[in-house]
């Protein structure tokens, strides 16, 4: 299987002035395997906090839905970078990487299917939030109950079929075929998800800071948008690194930008808490009141006016 996956150098046993061979320790290796994998386990609680609050305690809303799969895909993700740091710092400590391939290699491929699975959720979000602002009657009496649920179970089918393709023309030993692959996998994630996601999330904030919700924007927005802006400033680097890779071009070492991407994965449940705990006046909330302050303000599920009119539709969307 020739897959260009590299997590951090494989430490190579060195010989020694008698001729045998030792085991050099690269001590910044470790330091940052350590790193990840203490970042690893506290995304792992927040995130495990998430899927709890909204999938039990917090009421079903569209946004909720999202959010809920944005979550157990972060959770995914981190589950197998903390379990691939592991590894590596095992690897580190032994000089053994022979047996090590063989669980890395699955284990790059999950951690890239549940990384893709949060782009192409983040994307879903950006739109449709943003359809909620510039088309609000619409989104309210027209938009399908079910419709987070479709969009969801479609993008999960879209990742596993992207990463099943990846990994049957990788495993097939052709090396031509698996890096075009990998290459068309980055070619989606950079030319179709990322720039909606990245356009409707600006209109977003544009449309609410310029409107009359200027002095009071809403905390989901704020969420929404931050958690975009900290996807490019700490996800999207794995994605350019591996791009990159496929040309035989590195630009500097492999753990820091898989650092980023578990960090990017561990962020939001606090991002949520902060913005949902955030007020004037300093005051104490717990998760579960500030997570609902963020995901029910916006009302979602209002029903709709039965005077409301198709003209009415037409003149504000």
């Amino acid at each position: 299987m020739e897959l260009n996956y590299t997590y951090l150098p494989p430490t190579q046993p060195t010989p020694a002035d008698d001729g045998d061979y030792k085991c050099v320790i690269d001590v910044s290796d470790v330091a940052l395997d350590g790193a990840t994998l203490l970042i690893c386990l506290c995304g792992l609680v927040g995130n495990g906090a998430v899927l709890w609050l909204l999938g039990f305690r917090i009421r079903r809303n569209p946004v909720t839905v999202y959010i809920l799969n944005l979550a157990f895909a972060d959770f995914t993700f981190l589950l197998f970078m903390l379990t691939s740091a592991l590894l590596y710092i095992v690897e580190n400590v032994s000089c053994s990487t022979l047996e090590l391939l063989n669980y890395l290699r699955p284990l790059f491929l999950l951690s890239l299917f549940a990384y893709n699975m949060g782009l192409y959720l983040l994307a879903a979000i950006s739109i449709e939030r943003c359809a909620s602002v510039l088309c609000p009657l619409w989104y309210r009496c027209r938009r399908p109950k079910r419709l987070s649920a479709i969009v969801c179970a479609l993008l999960w089918a879209l990742s596993i079929s992207v990463i099943a393709t990846v990994t049957f023309l990788c495993i097939s030993h052709h090396h031509e075929h698996c890096q075009l692959a990998l290459i068309s996998m980055y070619v989606l994630n950079f030319l179709i998800f990322a720039p909606p996601m990245v356009l409707f999330s600006t209109v977003l904030f544009i449309k609410v800071q310029c409107g009359s919700q200027q002095h009071h924007l809403g905390k989901l927005y704020i969420v929404i948008f931050l958690t975009v802006l900290f996807f490019l400033l700490f996800a999207l680097p794995l994605s350019i690194w591996n791009f990159l890779q496929q040309f035989n071009y590195v630009a500097g070492q492999s753990q820091i930008v898989f650092l980023l991407a578990c960090i990017n994965s561990s962020i939001n449940p606090f991002i949520y808490f902060l913005v949902g705990s955030y007020k004037r006046h300093c005051s104490l909330v717990s998760l579960k009141v500030a997570f609902q302050r963020v995901f029910e303000e916006l009302g979602d599920n209002a029903a709709c006016s039965e005077d409301t009119t198709m003209d009415t539709l037409a003149s504000v969307c």
